[in-house]
Protein backbone atom coordinates (compact mmCIF):
# COMPACT_ATOMS: atom_id res chain seq x y z
CA UNK A 1 0.00 0.00 0.00
CA UNK A 2 1.06 3.60 -0.63
CA UNK A 3 1.77 5.38 2.66
CA UNK A 4 1.56 9.14 3.03
CA UNK A 5 2.37 10.99 6.24
CA UNK A 6 0.65 14.00 7.81
CA UNK A 7 0.78 15.80 11.15
CA UNK A 8 -2.93 15.32 11.83
CA UNK A 9 -5.46 13.02 10.18
CA UNK A 10 -9.16 13.71 10.71
CA UNK A 11 -11.65 10.93 9.97
CA UNK A 12 -15.07 12.26 9.06
CA UNK A 13 -15.80 15.55 7.27
CA UNK A 14 -18.99 16.52 9.10
CA UNK A 15 -19.48 19.54 11.38
CA UNK A 16 -16.87 18.36 13.91
CA UNK A 17 -14.43 17.14 11.27
CA UNK A 18 -14.41 20.29 9.18
CA UNK A 19 -13.90 22.40 12.30
CA UNK A 20 -11.12 20.14 13.61
CA UNK A 21 -9.30 20.05 10.28
CA UNK A 22 -9.50 23.81 9.75
CA UNK A 23 -8.36 24.53 13.32
CA UNK A 24 -5.38 22.17 13.06
CA UNK A 25 -4.37 23.47 9.63
CA UNK A 26 -4.56 27.08 10.78
CA UNK A 27 -2.21 26.10 13.61
CA UNK A 28 0.38 25.19 11.00
CA UNK A 29 -0.19 21.44 10.75
CA UNK A 30 -0.29 19.31 7.60
CA UNK A 31 -3.85 17.95 7.78
CA UNK A 32 -5.62 15.20 5.88
CA UNK A 33 -9.43 15.08 6.09
CA UNK A 34 -11.00 11.75 5.09
CA UNK A 35 -14.72 11.70 4.22
CA UNK A 36 -16.82 8.76 3.01
CA UNK A 37 -19.44 10.84 1.17
CA UNK A 38 -19.04 12.91 -1.98
CA UNK A 39 -19.19 16.21 -0.10
CA UNK A 40 -18.14 17.77 3.17
CA UNK A 41 -20.66 18.63 5.88
CA UNK A 42 -21.84 15.17 6.91
CA UNK A 43 -25.28 15.32 8.53
CA UNK A 44 -25.51 19.00 7.53
CA UNK A 45 -25.29 18.20 3.82
CA UNK A 46 -25.44 14.50 2.95
CA UNK A 47 -27.94 14.19 5.82
CA UNK A 48 -29.97 17.33 4.92
CA UNK A 49 -30.27 18.23 8.61
CA UNK A 50 -31.19 21.82 7.69
CA UNK A 51 -31.65 23.07 11.27
CA UNK A 52 -28.91 23.60 13.87
CA UNK A 53 -29.10 24.10 17.62
CA UNK A 54 -26.82 25.66 20.26
CA UNK A 55 -24.48 27.13 17.69
CA UNK A 56 -23.18 30.57 18.70
CA UNK A 57 -20.23 29.51 20.87
CA UNK A 58 -17.03 29.04 18.86
CA UNK A 59 -14.88 31.07 16.53
CA UNK A 60 -15.28 28.72 13.57
CA UNK A 61 -19.00 28.55 14.31
CA UNK A 62 -19.27 32.33 14.01
CA UNK A 63 -17.27 32.20 10.79
CA UNK A 64 -19.71 29.68 9.32
CA UNK A 65 -22.57 32.00 10.29
CA UNK A 66 -20.94 34.99 8.56
CA UNK A 67 -20.18 33.02 5.40
CA UNK A 68 -23.71 31.64 5.10
CA UNK A 69 -25.13 35.12 5.69
CA UNK A 70 -22.96 36.51 2.90
CA UNK A 71 -24.52 33.92 0.60
CA UNK A 72 -28.07 34.62 1.81
CA UNK A 73 -28.30 30.97 2.84
CA UNK A 74 -29.41 31.21 6.48
CA UNK A 75 -32.71 31.96 8.24
CA UNK A 76 -32.65 32.88 11.94
CA UNK A 77 -35.19 32.26 14.65
CA UNK A 78 -36.19 35.76 15.70
CA UNK A 79 -37.48 35.34 19.24
CA UNK A 80 -36.77 36.64 22.72
CA UNK A 81 -36.27 33.08 23.99
CA UNK A 82 -32.76 32.68 22.53
CA UNK A 83 -30.20 34.86 20.77
CA UNK A 84 -30.87 34.92 17.00
CA UNK A 85 -27.69 33.06 16.11
CA UNK A 86 -28.14 30.16 18.51
CA UNK A 87 -30.70 28.14 16.48
CA UNK A 88 -31.22 28.59 12.74
CA UNK A 89 -32.01 27.08 9.34
CA UNK A 90 -29.58 26.91 6.40
CA UNK A 91 -29.55 25.76 2.79
CA UNK A 92 -27.55 22.49 2.49
CA UNK A 93 -25.96 23.16 -0.91
CA UNK A 94 -24.45 26.40 0.33
CA UNK A 95 -23.25 24.65 3.49
CA UNK A 96 -21.30 22.23 1.26
CA UNK A 97 -19.65 25.20 -0.42
CA UNK A 98 -18.81 26.90 2.89
CA UNK A 99 -17.22 23.75 4.33
CA UNK A 100 -15.16 23.15 1.20
CA UNK A 101 -13.98 26.75 0.95
CA UNK A 102 -12.89 26.88 4.59
CA UNK A 103 -10.86 23.71 4.16
CA UNK A 104 -9.36 24.87 0.88
CA UNK A 105 -8.34 28.24 2.29
CA UNK A 106 -6.78 26.61 5.37
CA UNK A 107 -4.75 24.21 3.21
CA UNK A 108 -6.48 21.02 4.36
CA UNK A 109 -6.01 18.09 2.00
CA UNK A 110 -9.50 16.64 1.49
CA UNK A 111 -10.24 13.15 0.19
CA UNK A 112 -13.90 12.45 -0.59
CA UNK A 113 -15.30 8.97 -1.11
CA UNK A 114 -12.59 7.67 1.21
CA UNK A 115 -13.94 5.97 4.36
CA UNK A 116 -11.52 4.72 6.99
CA UNK A 117 -11.67 0.90 6.99
CA UNK A 118 -8.73 -0.10 9.22
CA UNK A 119 -6.37 1.29 11.83
CA UNK A 120 -2.93 0.07 12.94
CA UNK A 121 -1.05 0.66 16.21
CA UNK A 122 2.64 1.43 16.64
CA UNK A 123 5.10 -0.91 18.37
CA UNK A 124 4.22 0.45 21.82
CA UNK A 125 0.55 -0.36 21.31
CA UNK A 126 -0.40 2.99 22.86
CA UNK A 127 -0.59 5.04 19.68
CA UNK A 128 -2.43 4.81 16.39
CA UNK A 129 0.26 4.68 13.69
CA UNK A 130 -1.84 4.72 10.53
CA UNK A 131 -5.27 4.29 9.02
CA UNK A 132 -6.34 2.69 5.75
CA UNK A 133 -8.99 3.90 3.32
CA UNK A 134 -10.80 2.19 0.46
CA UNK A 135 -11.65 4.36 -2.53
CA UNK A 136 -11.54 4.48 -6.32
CA UNK A 137 -7.76 4.55 -5.88
CA UNK A 138 -7.86 1.24 -4.05
CA UNK A 139 -6.59 0.66 -0.52
CA UNK A 140 -4.22 3.33 0.75
CA UNK A 141 -2.46 3.78 4.07
CA UNK A 142 -2.06 7.14 5.81
CA UNK A 143 0.24 7.86 8.79
CA UNK A 144 0.17 10.77 11.22
CA UNK A 145 1.39 11.96 14.59
CA UNK A 146 -2.19 12.57 15.79
CA UNK A 147 -5.62 11.33 14.74
CA UNK A 148 -9.09 12.77 15.36
CA UNK A 149 -12.24 10.64 15.16
CA UNK A 150 -15.00 12.91 13.86
CA UNK A 151 -17.02 10.14 12.22
CA UNK A 152 -19.93 10.71 14.61
CA UNK A 153 -20.26 6.96 14.99
CA UNK A 154 -16.81 6.46 16.52
CA UNK A 155 -15.69 4.32 13.57
CA UNK A 156 -11.96 5.13 13.75
CA UNK A 157 -11.72 4.53 17.49
CA UNK A 158 -13.59 1.25 17.19
CA UNK A 159 -11.31 0.10 14.36
CA UNK A 160 -8.32 1.02 16.52
CA UNK A 161 -9.61 -1.29 19.27
CA UNK A 162 -10.76 1.38 21.72
CA UNK A 163 -13.45 0.57 24.25
CA UNK A 164 -16.87 2.17 23.95
CA UNK A 165 -20.44 2.14 25.25
CA UNK A 166 -23.55 2.13 23.11
CA UNK A 167 -27.27 2.57 23.42
CA UNK A 168 -30.04 3.37 25.84
CA UNK A 169 -29.35 1.96 29.34
CA UNK A 170 -30.14 -1.75 29.26
CA UNK A 171 -30.75 -1.87 25.50
CA UNK A 172 -28.44 -2.75 22.58
CA UNK A 173 -29.59 0.28 20.58
CA UNK A 174 -30.27 3.95 21.16
CA UNK A 175 -32.53 6.65 19.81
CA UNK A 176 -34.36 6.26 16.48
CA UNK A 177 -32.86 7.49 13.23
CA UNK A 178 -34.47 9.83 10.70
CA UNK A 179 -34.09 10.30 6.95
CA UNK A 180 -34.62 13.96 6.11
CA UNK A 181 -35.92 15.26 2.80
CA UNK A 182 -36.27 18.52 0.90
CA UNK A 183 -39.72 19.29 -0.47
CA UNK A 184 -41.19 22.04 -2.61
CA UNK A 185 -44.70 23.47 -2.84
CA UNK A 186 -46.39 25.94 -5.19
CA UNK A 187 -46.89 28.67 -2.57
CA UNK A 188 -44.72 28.40 0.53
CA UNK A 189 -46.44 31.27 2.32
CA UNK A 190 -49.67 29.28 2.57
CA UNK A 191 -47.89 26.61 4.65
CA UNK A 192 -46.84 29.02 7.43
CA UNK A 193 -49.17 27.53 10.11
CA UNK A 194 -47.51 24.13 9.58
CA UNK A 195 -43.90 25.39 9.53
CA UNK A 196 -41.88 25.26 12.77
CA UNK A 197 -39.58 28.22 12.07
CA UNK A 198 -42.31 30.69 11.07
CA UNK A 199 -42.43 33.00 12.85
CA UNK A 200 -40.02 31.19 15.22
CA UNK A 201 -39.93 27.86 17.01
CA UNK A 202 -40.23 29.09 20.57
CA UNK A 203 -42.82 31.86 20.24
CA UNK A 204 -46.18 31.08 21.85
CA UNK A 205 -49.08 29.78 19.79
CA UNK A 206 -52.36 27.92 20.23
CA UNK A 207 -52.40 24.22 19.46
CA UNK A 208 -55.34 22.55 17.67
CA UNK A 209 -56.74 21.52 21.09
CA UNK A 210 -56.77 25.16 22.25
CA UNK A 211 -53.83 24.90 24.66
CA UNK A 212 -50.97 27.41 24.48
CA UNK A 213 -47.69 25.85 23.36
CA UNK A 214 -44.51 26.77 21.53
CA UNK A 215 -45.11 27.50 17.87
CA UNK A 216 -43.00 24.45 16.98
CA UNK A 217 -45.29 22.06 18.88
CA UNK A 218 -48.40 23.71 17.45
CA UNK A 219 -47.01 23.49 13.90
CA UNK A 220 -46.10 19.81 14.26
CA UNK A 221 -49.56 19.00 15.61
CA UNK A 222 -51.21 20.79 12.69
CA UNK A 223 -48.95 18.91 10.27
CA UNK A 224 -49.72 15.58 11.93
CA UNK A 225 -53.45 16.34 11.74
CA UNK A 226 -53.10 17.19 8.04
CA UNK A 227 -51.32 13.90 7.39
CA UNK A 228 -53.99 11.96 9.23
CA UNK A 229 -56.72 13.76 7.32
CA UNK A 230 -54.89 12.67 4.17
CA UNK A 231 -55.12 9.07 5.36
CA UNK A 232 -51.52 8.46 6.47
CA UNK A 233 -49.79 8.10 9.85
CA UNK A 234 -46.16 9.27 10.11
CA UNK A 235 -43.78 7.07 12.07
CA UNK A 236 -42.48 10.18 13.86
CA UNK A 237 -44.98 11.68 16.28
CA UNK A 238 -43.80 15.28 15.73
CA UNK A 239 -43.53 15.58 11.91
CA UNK A 240 -41.78 18.84 11.13
CA UNK A 241 -41.36 21.33 8.31
CA UNK A 242 -38.59 23.95 8.28
CA UNK A 243 -38.64 26.65 5.62
CA UNK A 244 -35.28 27.01 3.87
CA UNK A 245 -36.04 29.35 0.98
CA UNK A 246 -39.29 30.63 -0.47
CA UNK A 247 -41.10 27.44 -1.53
CA UNK A 248 -38.47 24.93 -0.32
CA UNK A 249 -38.68 23.14 3.02
CA UNK A 250 -36.95 20.47 5.06
CA UNK A 251 -39.40 17.63 5.80
CA UNK A 252 -38.61 15.54 8.89
CA UNK A 253 -41.40 13.01 9.37
CA UNK A 254 -40.07 9.50 9.95
CA UNK A 255 -38.45 7.41 12.67
CA UNK A 256 -36.57 4.17 12.26
CA UNK A 257 -36.38 2.28 15.55
CA UNK A 258 -33.77 -0.04 17.10
CA UNK A 259 -31.23 0.85 14.41
CA UNK A 260 -27.53 0.49 15.21
CA UNK A 261 -24.78 2.42 13.42
CA UNK A 262 -22.74 -0.76 12.92
CA UNK A 263 -25.37 -2.85 11.12
CA UNK A 264 -25.03 -2.15 7.38
CA UNK A 265 -27.88 -4.44 6.33
CA UNK A 266 -30.32 -2.91 8.81
CA UNK A 267 -29.24 0.62 7.83
CA UNK A 268 -29.81 -0.19 4.15
CA UNK A 269 -33.28 -1.55 4.83
CA UNK A 270 -34.18 1.35 7.12
CA UNK A 271 -32.99 3.95 4.60
CA UNK A 272 -35.08 2.52 1.78
CA UNK A 273 -38.08 2.01 4.05
CA UNK A 274 -37.81 5.62 5.24
CA UNK A 275 -37.54 6.94 1.69
CA UNK A 276 -40.65 4.97 0.73
CA UNK A 277 -42.49 6.52 3.68
CA UNK A 278 -41.41 10.06 2.78
CA UNK A 279 -42.61 9.72 -0.81
CA UNK A 280 -45.93 8.32 0.40
CA UNK A 281 -46.46 11.07 2.97
CA UNK A 282 -45.68 13.77 0.41
CA UNK A 283 -48.09 12.27 -2.12
CA UNK A 284 -50.84 12.13 0.50
CA UNK A 285 -50.41 15.80 1.37
CA UNK A 286 -50.29 16.84 -2.29
CA UNK A 287 -53.58 15.05 -2.88
CA UNK A 288 -55.31 17.42 -0.47
CA UNK A 289 -54.68 20.47 -2.65
CA UNK A 290 -55.14 23.90 -1.08
CA UNK A 291 -51.92 24.98 0.69
CA UNK A 292 -50.45 21.56 -0.21
CA UNK A 293 -50.79 22.08 -3.95
CA UNK A 294 -47.62 20.96 -5.72
CA UNK A 295 -46.14 19.47 -2.53
CA UNK A 296 -43.35 17.25 -3.85
CA UNK A 297 -40.10 15.62 -2.77
CA UNK A 298 -37.12 17.18 -4.52
CA UNK A 299 -34.33 15.41 -2.61
CA UNK A 300 -33.85 12.81 0.11
CA UNK A 301 -30.74 12.53 2.25
CA UNK A 302 -27.82 10.37 1.13
CA UNK A 303 -27.41 9.10 4.68
CA UNK A 304 -29.93 8.39 7.40
CA UNK A 305 -29.44 10.54 10.49
CA UNK A 306 -28.47 8.67 13.66
CA UNK A 307 -29.11 10.56 16.88
CA UNK A 308 -26.62 8.59 18.92
CA UNK A 309 -23.82 6.12 18.37
CA UNK A 310 -20.73 4.70 20.04
CA UNK A 311 -19.51 6.65 23.05
CA UNK A 312 -15.75 6.11 23.03
CA UNK A 313 -14.09 5.62 26.41
CA UNK A 314 -12.07 8.73 27.22
CA UNK A 315 -9.94 10.08 30.06
CA UNK A 316 -13.17 11.42 31.60
CA UNK A 317 -16.78 10.38 31.02
CA UNK A 318 -19.45 13.10 31.18
CA UNK A 319 -22.49 11.75 33.06
CA UNK A 320 -26.01 12.70 34.04
CA UNK A 321 -24.61 13.76 37.43
CA UNK A 322 -22.52 16.37 35.62
CA UNK A 323 -25.67 17.60 33.87
CA UNK A 324 -27.64 17.86 37.09
CA UNK A 325 -24.91 19.85 38.85
CA UNK A 326 -24.06 22.02 35.84
CA UNK A 327 -20.47 20.78 35.96
CA UNK A 328 -17.48 23.01 35.26
CA UNK A 329 -13.95 21.80 34.52
CA UNK A 330 -10.49 23.43 34.41
CA UNK A 331 -9.91 21.91 30.96
CA UNK A 332 -13.37 22.75 29.59
CA UNK A 333 -13.58 23.15 25.81
CA UNK A 334 -17.26 24.12 25.43
CA UNK A 335 -20.58 24.27 27.28
CA UNK A 336 -23.59 22.21 26.25
CA UNK A 337 -26.72 24.36 26.54
CA UNK A 338 -29.07 22.11 24.59
CA UNK A 339 -31.40 20.19 26.90
CA UNK A 340 -31.58 16.42 27.07
CA UNK A 341 -33.52 15.42 23.95
CA UNK A 342 -34.44 11.74 23.90
CA UNK A 343 -36.72 10.68 21.06
CA UNK A 344 -39.13 7.82 21.64
CA UNK A 345 -37.04 4.67 21.45
CA UNK A 346 -40.01 2.62 20.22
CA UNK A 347 -43.41 3.38 18.70
CA UNK A 348 -45.18 3.15 22.06
CA UNK A 349 -42.90 5.74 23.65
CA UNK A 350 -43.08 7.84 20.49
CA UNK A 351 -46.87 7.93 20.62
CA UNK A 352 -46.74 9.09 24.26
CA UNK A 353 -44.08 11.76 23.67
CA UNK A 354 -42.14 11.77 20.43
CA UNK A 355 -39.18 13.98 21.41
CA UNK A 356 -37.80 16.15 24.17
CA UNK A 357 -37.83 13.43 26.83
CA UNK A 358 -35.34 14.14 29.61
CA UNK A 359 -35.20 10.63 31.06
CA UNK A 360 -35.96 12.13 34.45
CA UNK A 361 -32.67 14.07 34.52
CA UNK A 362 -32.81 17.72 35.61
CA UNK A 363 -30.85 19.76 33.07
CA UNK A 364 -28.36 22.53 33.76
CA UNK A 365 -25.86 23.77 31.13
CA UNK A 366 -22.66 21.80 31.65
CA UNK A 367 -19.09 22.04 30.46
CA UNK A 368 -17.27 19.32 28.52
CA UNK A 369 -13.60 18.76 29.41
CA UNK A 370 -10.85 18.07 26.90
CA UNK A 371 -10.24 14.77 28.73
CA UNK A 372 -13.57 13.51 27.35
CA UNK A 373 -12.17 14.08 23.87
CA UNK A 374 -9.00 11.99 24.32
CA UNK A 375 -9.25 8.22 23.98
CA UNK A 376 -8.51 6.23 27.10
CA UNK A 377 -6.98 3.43 25.04
CA UNK A 378 -4.79 5.44 22.63
CA UNK A 379 -2.58 8.37 23.54
CA UNK A 380 -2.67 10.17 20.17
CA UNK A 381 -6.34 9.62 19.34
CA UNK A 382 -8.79 12.46 19.91
CA UNK A 383 -12.55 12.54 19.39
CA UNK A 384 -14.97 15.36 18.55
CA UNK A 385 -18.72 15.28 18.00
CA UNK A 386 -21.23 12.87 19.45
CA UNK A 387 -18.70 10.01 19.83
CA UNK A 388 -16.82 11.66 22.72
CA UNK A 389 -16.82 10.05 26.17
CA UNK A 390 -20.18 10.46 27.88
CA UNK A 391 -23.17 8.49 29.06
CA UNK A 392 -26.46 8.16 27.19
CA UNK A 393 -28.00 11.25 28.82
CA UNK A 394 -25.00 13.49 28.21
CA UNK A 395 -24.85 12.43 24.57
CA UNK A 396 -28.56 13.26 24.23
CA UNK A 397 -27.56 16.87 24.93
CA UNK A 398 -24.16 17.43 23.28
CA UNK A 399 -25.05 15.46 20.12
CA UNK A 400 -26.28 18.64 18.34
CA UNK A 401 -24.05 20.20 15.72
CA UNK A 402 -23.41 23.46 17.57
CA UNK A 403 -21.53 21.40 20.15
CA UNK A 404 -19.85 19.34 17.42
CA UNK A 405 -18.35 22.46 15.82
CA UNK A 406 -17.09 23.81 19.15
CA UNK A 407 -15.63 20.43 20.11
CA UNK A 408 -13.98 20.04 16.70
CA UNK A 409 -12.32 23.44 16.87
CA UNK A 410 -10.97 22.82 20.37
CA UNK A 411 -9.75 19.31 19.61
CA UNK A 412 -8.14 20.40 16.33
CA UNK A 413 -6.09 22.94 18.26
CA UNK A 414 -5.20 20.36 20.93
CA UNK A 415 -4.10 17.81 18.34
CA UNK A 416 -2.01 20.47 16.63
CA UNK A 417 -0.32 21.14 19.94
CA UNK A 418 0.64 17.50 20.12
CA UNK A 419 -0.88 16.59 23.37
CA UNK A 420 -3.12 16.50 26.32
Amino acid sequence: MDTSTFDVIVAGGGPAGVSAAVAAARAGQRVLLLERQGCLGGVWTAGLLSYVFDFDKSGIGWEIIRRLDALGARRCDKTDAYPPDRDWVYEPEYMKFVCEEMCREAGVKVLLGSPVVAAARDASGRNVASVATESKSGRREWAAAAFIDCTGDGDLAALAGCGFDYGYPGLPHGQPATLNALVAVDDGDKLAPFVSNEPAMWTRDKAPDGTERSHHICATRRLKAALREAGVEPSYGDPTLFRLHKNVFCFMANHEYALRVDDAEAISEATMRARREIVGLAAALASRGGPWKGFRVIATAEQIGHRDARRIHGRYTVTKKDIERGATFPDAVTTSRFGIDIHGIDKKMNDAKAAGNSGGVAFRPFQIPLRSCIAKDADNLFMAGRCISGDFYAQASYRVTGSAVALGEAVGKAAAGGGQ
